[in-house]
């Protein structure tokens, strides 16, 4: 009997297949399905047809890294080569504590497990330690100098090895940070919570011998601990019994935590209490770097790239890869070949970080991170973490609208804030080679709403120059994107600043390389001066003109997009923090994050100007009035400084 294929899992063509498949047959040629209960029965099988093709198919998608969606199901795939995702970190604070005792013991402590309360966003959090923090008694006076708290509950958890085969060590608790798990182990013969093991990675380098366990998530997003079999690592004896102790930590929500309540007990050395009078704490960091577990979209990029890796660093993917695992606060990371670097660098490999809820990595993270690399490293190529640079994206946009359409103008604007703002947080930016897309913008704009008629938007790039306040220092600042320049000068602006020898606040500008009929002389560079506005005459005659301080302060490079900035002793700035905004025009409205550049969409710092557009408006249709007043310039202006 023939049977009619299909490929369609449509509940509609499922049922036709079926009918043709009857009719293929000749007692039911003829045969009036429709108006027979006959139908309920194709229904019915049509319907069962559709479930499980649909079970087949999800089942089949589950399968595999790429397709899997269920959590549990990508996490064991990935557990099939060998990774563990990234689980939630503790958001971290650094404090002082202080007070007086009337205790006469010379040893104070503070236990394991809760230490204060901090308050962030209008929320309290607690914040323990995970290990005793030990002070001495001064003259009755008590100080736990730069103390390291974590925001999140100190747990334990005990398990008696009995030897079954199916026996797991699972800890009980979701949202775990990992990185402050200590197990130990206690034979017959120890005492107190007995041997700490090691947590690692993977089994190389580790014997029958080897005191270390593995982990891996399991459901729920809660962890199991993996010990040795008695080939790789040591394995557990009957009745031995393993503390755990961990850390259930908010993550990310914990961050910006910066007043803090003292709520722990001290303890002496023989373990009696001591009273803490006037206990006060003095924040010396807020708290920062807490993190969430890895997104199901991290695992399928990282698994297979770290697997790839096989432990070993020599690509920029394997950095990349090798990186987020030993450092979980990278947010994005850059790796540059020394050879690929101006001038090269043969044998050395650069690295720029741009870590979760910060912008710099700490020169004591940077050294840990680079002692962990020299495991999977090369032999004889050295690693360089340089800190981050960013480069700052921003607009000047007018934006137009037909006033008869708009009740409030500033609702308006808000709604163009909050699409930009939603771009800004997008996959194109805010990474390392990413790219600022002039359209999308554009069209972001005009799409916010319906009485939206045109926009007229201009980009601006930046970057920040860290000053070395009081000394001669040179500098060099590379943007990765050519510079739209003009023959008259003024395309590079900055903010205010004092210099040696000159008491008024002055600027940077260029002036363009010309020829002797004063032309463009084609080679794409240009002088970089320091200036300072000034007023000059007097009564009517007063006009305003920018006098030179010093004429020839640094090169520009207009093709590279690099300003190099010779010796010079600057000796204050307008902006907090040793701060000066250097900007420029790109030549492409397209903006790239080129090679160790960071690039950021910086709506903190853009125009966003709301013109009511007067012919749209039936104002005037002549547009007389909207060329006289409302004209917006699609170009660059001549001002000095940076606004």
């Amino acid at each position: 009997m023939p049977f009619t294929k299909f490929t369609n899992l449509d509940f509609d063509q499922i049922r036709t297949s079926i009918k043709d498949y009857l009719r293929a047959n000749s007692t039911f040629t003829d045969f009036d399905f429709e108006g027979s209960n006959f139908s309920v029965l194709i229904d019915t099988l049509a319907y069962n047809t559709y479930i499980t093709a649909f079970n087949s198919n999800m089942i089949v998608n589950e399968s595999f890294l790429d397709s899997a969606t269920l959590r549990e199901n990508v996490v064991s795939l990935a557990r099939n080569i060998g990774y563990v995702p990234r689980s939630r970190t503790c958001s971290k604070a650094q404090v002082t504590i202080t007070g007086t005792t009337s205790s006469i013991e010379s040893i104070a402590i503070i236990p394991a497990g809760l230490v204060c309360v901090g308050t962030a966003n209008d929320t309290s959090y607690t914040f323990c330690t995970p290990e005793n923090i030990s002070t001495t008694i001064s003259n009755g006076s008590i100080t736990f100098d730069k103390i390291d708290v974590y925001q999140g509950t100190f747990l334990k958890k005990t398990f008696t090895v009995d030897g079954s085969l199916d026996q797991r060590f699972v800890l009980d608790n979701a949202n775990i940070d990992t990185s402050t798990i200590s197990a130990y182990v206690r034979g017959i013969n120890d005492s107190g919570d007995g041997v700490k093991y090691s947590l690692v990675e993977n089994i190389l380098n580790i014997d029958s011998s080897s005191k270390v366990y593995l982990i891996q998530e399991v459901q729920d997003e809660k962890y199991e601990l993996l010990f040795g079999d008695g080939r790789f690592g040591e394995k557990l004896s009957n009745n031995s019994v393993i503390t755990v102790y961990y850390v259930t930590t908010d993550g990310s929500d914990g961050n910006g935590a910066s007043q803090f309540s003292f709520q722990s007990t001290l303890k002496s050395s023989s373990g009696s209490n001591i009273s803490l009078i006037g206990a006060t704490i003095t924040t010396n960091q807020s708290s920062q770097n807490g993190g969430e577990i890895e997104a199901i979209d991290s695992i399928k990029y990282f698994a297979p790239r770290i697997y790839s890796s096989q432990y070993r660093a020599v690509t920029a993917r394997d950095y990349e890869a090798i990186i987020k695992t030993i450092y979980p606060d990278t947010e994005s990371v850059s790796i540059i070949g020394g050879e690929e670097l101006d001038p090269p660098e043969y044998g050395t490999v650069s690295i720029s970080i741009k870590p979760k809820n910060g912008t710099f990595v700490s020169e004591f993270n940077k050294e840990q991170i680079k002692n962990k690399l020299k495991q999977y490293s090369v032999s004889g190529i050295n690693q360089k973490i340089i800190d981050l640079k960013i480069l700052y994206v921003e607009i000047d946009s007018s934006i137009y609208y037909n006033s008869s359409q708009v009740s409030a103008v500033e609702s308006l604007k808000t709604k163009i804030n909050k699409s930009l703002t939603d771009y800004s947080n997008s996959t194109d930016l805010n990474k390392f080679g990413g790219r600022f897309k002039y359209s999308k913008v554009l069209q972001i704009i005009d799409n916010t709403d319906t009485s939206i008629t045109s926009n007229i938007t201009k980009v601006i790039i930046r970057r920040d120059l860290k000053v070395s306040v009081d000394n001669f220092t040179q500098y060099e600042l590379c943007f990765g994107n050519k510079f739209h320049y003009k023959s008259e000068g003024y395309n590079i602006k900055s903010t205010g600043f004092k210099v040696l020898n000159d008491s008024d606040t002055v600027y940077f500008t260029d002036v363009p390389n010309k020829d002797a009929n004063g032309n463009l002389d084609g080679s794409g560079m240009g002088v970089l001066s320091v200036v300072k506005p000034v007023t000059v005459g007097v009564g009517t005659t007063i006009t305003n003109e920018n006098r030179v301080v010093v004429k020839s302060a640094g090169t520009i490079d207009y093709t590279k997009g690099e300003i190099k900035i010779g010796t010079l002793k600057i000796l204050s700035t307008s902006l907090p923090n040793s701060i000066i905004e250097i900007q420029a025009y790109p030549e492409s409205n397209d903006v790239l994050g080129l090679k160790d550049l960071y690039l950021n969409f910086n709506l903190t710092k853009s125009s966003i100007n709301m013109v009511r557009d007067v012919v749209a408006s039936g104002d005037e249709i002549s547009g007389t009035i909207f060329a006289r007043d409302f004209y917006t310039s699609s170009y660059s202006n001549g001002n000095l400084i940076r606004k």
